[in-house]
């Protein structure tokens, strides 16, 4: 059952103050702290958005409760259904679980196992089903179709994408004179939400994203402005889509200001540096904006700089892998 997105309406920044006062009962605001190692590094004054403090971990679960909050009685009686490598899925349990509604996960079968037991931890019956991301979403749609659950897109979600912009509402309420926001992208929702909220407050804001070289499926399709697939085989799961997802896309061709790809290598060298000087661990998602800033120093000299630290979900072996790398 796939999203009908042409249906679908792009969020607006009235949408993202809703969805701040829907979920503040339910999520505390997260932690945004100057680094002083990082602008050391960086050449700027580089500011940490503490995803990883959420409930799950992660960012996405803001999504979650706004999307789970505003269900139909129908859809709640139906029960929910998402296909996720881990974040989101770990949102849609939490949400499910808060208002009483039946959630399924459809994960690859590879899955981060930290991830996996988190979700079925939050009440999720969870399908380990395809090789990737992509296959266990397919899987998903087809079971989505014939049980009748809502199946919850991972970005092509009015709902979710107006509740994950929260994250950069929080941060220009905290700092309003930021110059730029650097976001992870893997379907997208995030830095659409991103866009949305800074362009809003401020269009001199600069938003850019970060994803991995190598799954940079969503950074073809924006430079190329149609959908491009592409394989993947990053070590960072949250970075990690086949193909793109058009609501996120569409919105990000209009309003996000620039895209970076960062190696494998980038992205552990991320997950070190805050480990070691700033005592924070985050998955390679939440490291990426980071390994973007370093990329892109010149051009953040002496400027005001927001890294959006999504998640902290690593497992142990990727974090003995990123240790071991050193």
């Amino acid at each position: 059952m796939m999203s009908t997105v042409t249906a679908l309406v792009e969020p607006t920044f009235p949408d993202v103050l809703s969805a701040a006062a829907r979920i503040r009962p339910y999520l505390a605001p997260t932690p945004l702290r100057k680094s002083p190692a990082v602008s050391e590094v960086v050449g700027a004054d580089v500011y940490l958005k503490h995803e990883f403090h959420l409930p799950t971990g992660a960012f996405k679960v803001r999504g979650g409760v706004n999307l789970v909050s505003q269900l139909s009685p129908a859809e709640q009686e139906a029960g929910v259904i998402a296909a996720s490598t881990g974040n989101h899925g770990q949102s849609v349990a939490f949400a499910a679980r808060l208002f009483g509604v039946k959630a399924i996960i459809c994960a690859p079968e590879n899955s981060n196992p930290a991830k996996v037991e988190a979700m079925k931890e939050l009440g999720a019956t969870v399908k380990l089903v395809g090789a990737d991301f992509d296959e266990a979403r397919v899987a998903c749609e087809q079971l989505a179709a014939a049980e009748g659950y809502r199946y919850i897109h991972s970005g092509d979600e009015p709902l979710l994408i107006a509740g994950v912009g929260t994250h950069t509402l929080e941060i220009l309420s905290e700092e309003p004179d930021i110059d730029v926001i650097i976001v992870p992208i893997g379907g997208g929702s995030g830095a659409a939400g991103a866009c949305i909220v800074a362009k809003a407050v401020n269009p001199e804001i600069v938003v850019i994203g970060v994803q991995a070289e190598k799954a940079p499926s969503a950074y073809l399709s924006w430079r190329a402005g149609k959908p491009v697939e592409a394989t993947t085989s990053t070590w960072a799961e949250g970075l990690a889509t086949r193909t793109p997802f058009e609501l996120p896309q569409r919105i990000l061709r209009r309003l996000l200001d620039d895209f970076v790809l960062v190696s494998e290598e980038a992205i552990s060298d991320a997950v070190r540096f805050l480990l070691a000087r700033n005592r924070i661990l985050v998955e390679g998602a939440g490291a990426s904006p980071l390994a973007a800033a370093l990329v892109l120093k010149d051009r953040l000299a002496g400027k005001r700089v927001a890294l959006i630290l999504t998640g902290g979900n690593i497992s142990i072996p990727q974090l003995k892998a990123v240790l071991d790398d050193a």
